[in-house]
């Protein structure tokens, strides 16, 4: 395995990308690996933060076919999946695809949709299938969900439910620009035909490589044990109601593996487990009380920080 590939591919990205977003290299990166693992991206912080351009510029940047879905309480799931029409001409029924049909799909404010709509998506996203009256279709490789959604907004949404959430690769919080990132983003505004003049930098091919090699990078025994001793204190505690399940497990081991060949290491290290589970995990455990997103996240980070790092000659 070549590391370098990975470094480059990273690099990439974050150049062209950040042609548009300012001060977001971290976001960026994060939406990489999920995508090199293989997973779906749910961005998720108050309006105006740039979700929806972050998703477009990405969408650009490694190309394949993008669609945008709008998702509001009127959204029917054959809106999404496509239907079964009576064509006159032929006298017969023919499959009419819906917008998941793609490589890239945007679901901007997804938990304005109910739940019926919003279950449409969950074979979709964990079988990369879709079946309508019976007959199931492939969705192109790759397919991937960049979804977007208010966490403090309340009225006209309807709350993802946990196998929804527990889908999503990572939940990302963009956060507030800087004060001088802000005055960079009202020059660059200025410009509205950035995101047009975005460039595909990547192949299909180029990513194709990269799925099929970052299940080289291994760990030591120690550090398995270490992260599983975080999945474990996920289930543990009065405020615990629901902990981090065995998907959640594989998913933060993939991304650990993708984190460190991006740099440069062949093997994972316990700084990589910390850095990943704030994001792969966050979503996936409730607590007793309110789970806003911060309080989730800072309940992710004491869990980490509550278990000892173990010490290893590398």
């Amino acid at each position: 395995m070549e590391t370098k590939n990975f470094i480059n591919f990273r690099k990439k990205i974050i150049d062209n990308v950040s042609k548009v977003i300012v001060g977001k290299d971290e976001v960026i990166e994060l939406v990489t690996i999920s995508v090199i693992c293989g997973g779906h991206v749910l961005l998720e912080d108050v309006p105006g933060i740039g979700k929806t351009v972050l998703v477009k510029a990405f969408s650009k940047t490694i190309g394949g076919d993008f669609k945008r879905i709008q998702f509001t309480p009127d959204l029917l799931p054959s809106d999404l999946t496509g239907i079964n029409f009576y064509n006159q001409k032929t006298g017969d029924f023919q499959f009419k695809e819906g917008p998941l049909f793609t490589s890239v799909v945007l679901a901007d404010e997804i938990n304005r949709a109910t739940p019926r709509t919003q279950s449409s998506l969950l074979e979709a996203m964990e079988e990369r299938q879709i079946t309508v009256d019976g007959v199931t279709r492939k969705l192109p490789e790759p397919f991937i969900v960049l979804a977007t959604q208010n966490p403090v907004e309340s009225y006209g949404t309807f709350p993802l439910p946990e196998a929804q959430l527990d889908r999503f690769f990572m939940r990302i919080g963009m956060g507030y620009p800087t004060r001088e990132e802000e005055l960079e983003i009202i020059n660059r505004n200025m410009n509205t035909s950035l995101i047009d003049s975005l460039q595909c930098v990547v192949d299909k091919e180029e990513l194709s490589a990269l799925k099929n090699s970052y299940s080289e990078v291994k760990a030591s025994p120690e550090v398995m044990a270490y992260m599983m001793d975080i999945i474990e204190a996920t289930r543990k505690g009065d405020r615990v109601l629901l902990g981090v399940s065995p998907r959640g497990t594989i998913a933060l081991f993939k991304a650990c593996q993708v984190n460190a060949a991006m740099n440069g290491r062949d093997f994972i290290i316990p700084e990589d487990i910390k850095k990943m589970a704030t994001y792969v995990l966050n979503h996936r455990i409730i607590t007793k009380g309110v789970n806003k997103s911060k309080s989730i996240y800072e309940n992710i980070n004491s869990i980490i920080n509550s278990v000892d790092t173990p010490v290893e000659d590398l």
